[in-house]
């Protein structure tokens, strides 16, 4: 199978870039169901990467139903250490306008009913989500996003909400005065997955709208439109972002569990080993 350095979760119509070589598609079984879609998997200026697209390719998943334990487990099982994440956002601020980007550094979790960890049924972990983005992945795209002339903004907290259905506008007010900067539906589970599996996760936050906050009404095909237009600004981005990516990864998201797994490896089975081997395998054998 392909294997890749760098994945890109995006949405419909973000499946390749131009210049990518030795183009696959592939297909992973997951010990957590199907992927969203078959991953696209190719060459980029020398480096494997893998394009996964969160919705599917005909956009057919809702927020809550994309399996986002199947999709950073293949891409783990791919060999993939960095995770660009495309998100389209609403704003919650006056400087932060639709048609411009974000990379966030903060999170607050306002989903339910997702399943949003790897672990259970008889191995318990607990990572570090004090900082839910790999700060040097997202200064390296907030770099290239620079370079690309995309107007971008740094930091920022990003609401995660349940959706499929937008904010009243209670909410969008509350979600103000906490600080938060923009809102949507997929970051989450996706960054914690991310950190359990020992994955730089960053986010490119496309903004399409101001929420309900400004008296307006968010409608989807403004935000379909708006995500259209910044597929080409995305792919040069992350083109950019590959070229400047670290051979070596320092930072803690690659040693996550070490210190985060507290079952006792004598109480774990052969068959949990197997099923968690892309994530547990260098600390339980």
């Amino acid at each position: 199978m392909a294997a890749a350095k760098i994945g890109v979760i995006g949405g419909t119509g973000l499946y390749q870039i131009e210049g990518m070589t030795d183009i696959q598609v592939v297909h992973v079984d997951t010990p957590f169901g199907e992927t969203s879609d078959d991953i696209v998997t190719g060459q980029l200026m020398g480096t494997g990467v893998a394009f996964l697209p969160r919705h599917g390719r005909y956009h057919h998943l809702l927020p809550n139903e994309v399996p986002s334990l199947a999709n950073v487990y293949a891409l783990k099982s791919l060999g993939v250490e960095f995770i660009i994440a495309i998100n389209s956002c609403g704003s919650f601020r006056d400087d932060i306008k639709p048609g411009e980007l974000l990379v966030p550094d903060q999170v607050i979790d306002r989903t339910s009913g997702r399943r949003n960890t790897f672990f259970g049924e008889g191995v318990v972990a607990h990572v570090s989500m004090a900082d839910p983005f790999c700060s040097r992945l997202s200064q390296t795209i907030f770099k290239a996003a620079q370079s690309a002339g995309a107007a971008v903004h740094l930091g920022g907290t990003y609401i995660a909400m349940e959706g499929p259905a937008f904010s009243t506008r209670a909410e969008s007010n509350l979600y103000r005065s906490w600080g938060a900067s923009v809102i949507g539906m997929t970051v989450f589970p996706e960054a914690k997955l991310a950190r359990e599996a020992e994955i730089c996760y960053a986010s490119l936050c496309c903004v399409t709208d101001y929420d309900c906050w400004k008296e307006e009404h968010v409608t989807a095909d403004v935000i379909i439109s708006c995500m259209q237009k910044n597929i080409s600004a995305a792919k040069e981005i992350i083109k950019l972002a590959v070229a400047h990516l670290p051979d070596r990864r320092d930072c803690q998201c690659a040693s996550a569990l070490e210190t985060a797994i507290v079952t006792n490896p004598a109480g774990i089975t052969l068959h949990q080993k197997r099923k968690y081997e892309f994530l547990i395998g260098k600390y339980v054998t």
